[in-house]
């Protein structure tokens, strides 16, 4: 009983921990257009954590993004530290003039973004490849415009309403 009790009060703790919010205050003047920004070549460099801090996994990723007036497609060559490698195709489509809609192989349903100034939110789920087949999780992506050859993000990723973890990427411009 005191096991269940306790891993009932970590589950709810872990559910409370705070995430950015779109009306949060900006610490820039900058804004992060994804068009402009992916459009061309992009290399990133991230790496898995799960919900204890503990690095899972480390990843470079080479993205080609072309940009025709309505849609951006980004082509993301993973390759992480174990040498596995992994490709994923990213369509996405501008639906107002700071709004995005996506999709990509193994997101269910449709992926949906807002930008505001130099922060981007990008929400989705997606049957996720993992060492051992495939893992059904929540990803809530934010992105900030660092300079203009620079993006950090942050995505918090979810299970079953708990989070497992954090992705941390930086993205630069070649």
């Amino acid at each position: 009983m005191k096991k269940t009790l306790a891993l009932i009060a970590l589950l709810t703790l872990s559910a409370c921990s705070g995430t950015p919010d779109l009306e949060d205050e900006t610490l820039s003047n900058r804004s992060l257009n994804l068009e402009e920004f992916f459009e061309g070549e992009t290399v990133a460099y991230g790496q898995f954590q799960d919900r204890f801090g503990t690095v899972q996994r480390r990843f470079d990723v080479e993205i080609s993004g072309t940009w025709d007036g309505r849609n951006l497609t980004l082509v993301e060559d993973f390759t992480y530290d174990d040498g596995e490698t992994e490709q994923r195709i990213w369509t996405l489509e501008k639906t107002g003039e700071d709004t995005w809609k996506g999709t990509a192989p193994g997101v269910l349903g449709i992926a949906t973004g807002q930008e505001k100034g130099d922060t981007f939110n990008w929400i989705y789920r997606i049957d996720l490849p993992v060492r051992k087949g495939t893992m059904r999780v929540d990803f809530d992506d934010w992105m900030w415009l660092l300079d203009d050859d620079r993006v950090l993000n942050r995505a918090y990723v979810s299970r079953y309403g708990v989070r497992i973890g954090e992705a941390i990427i930086v993205f630069e411009k070649k």
